[in-house]
């Protein structure tokens, strides 16, 4: 069944890990978060208002839905200062309007329905040329195989039924840049990024992460034994590959201004 996100249990799923130098390093070449104000909208765990706020933003604010995510983000945040967090979500973010200099919606739009509501409301809180930055996977991401740092393609392989849930979920590149388009935005451009998630030092550190379901949203369709039989199929397809293990996964990332 689907991922509670309102289940404490899944309070830490997306706040055990930090943004991969491949993210910072797209972000920090394409657009300057130095001294602004950002929204992170679906913010989950908090990883990327972490990151931002490292990158010198001057003040994240974190936006989500569910409360459990909320206080996970708010715990991973702790330490951080100029980070705050807002139960909203990405139709009503119950923030104020023109006030952001840029808006990031991270691994959000899959979950979502209706693409020209979410993007109306990044352009009512984005200032006149502020940035909006959507990262997620198209079907396109989702069909490249698996190997031994795309593990992702290995759940597809083993339990193809898993790939039309993807798929249906999924907006190809041509689909968000008309939306963004619709509703305001100017398309500035678009890339492929291949994001380190994750690097493992030996293959029970994932296994580990793979039966925990640790922010991955798709297993939650497995039951516990196919998630066992799921695992047990990525071992053989590892079967002799030197540690660390690198994982990576393919996005595609649009960043478009507010003219």
């Amino acid at each position: 069944m689907p991922i509670n996100f309102h289940d404490a249990q899944n309070r830490q799923t997306y706040a055990t890990r930090n943004a991969n130098e491949s993210w910072i390093n797209l972000i920090k070449d394409t657009v300057d978060v130095s001294n602004k104000r950002i929204a992170d909208i679906g913010c989950g765990g908090g990883i990327y208002t972490n990151a931002l706020i490292k990158m010198g933003a001057s003040h994240v604010i974190g936006v989500d839905f569910s409360d459990e995510m909320l206080q996970g983000a708010a715990n991973n945040c702790k330490n951080i200062q100029n980070a705050a967090f807002l139960q909203g979500d990405a139709y009503q973010s119950n923030l104020p309007a023109n006030e952001l200099d840029i808006v990031l919606e991270r691994a959000l739009i899959h979950h979502l329905d209706d693409l020209d509501a979410c993007f109306k409301e990044a352009y009512r809180i984005i200032k006149d040329g502020g940035v909006f930055i959507v990262q997620d996977r198209t079907p396109k991401d989702c069909l490249l195989p698996g190997d031994e740092n795309h593990i992702r393609g290995y759940f597809f392989e083993k339990f193809p039924q898993l790939m039309d849930k993807e798929i249906s979920r999924r907006y190809d590149s041509d689909q968000v840049q008309q939306a963004l388009e619709s509703n305001g935005f100017r398309l500035a451009k678009s890339v492929s990024l291949w994001e380190t998630r994750r690097v493992y030092n030996d293959f029970e550190q994932l296994n580990k992460d793979l039966l925990l379901r640790t922010g991955r949203s798709i297993l939650h369709e497995l039951t516990d034994v196919e998630l066992r039989e799921l695992i047990t199929f990525i071992r053989g397809k590892l079967n002799g590959h030197k540690s660390p293990i690198i994982e990576q996964d393919s996005w595609t990332v649009w960043f478009a201004i507010k003219d």
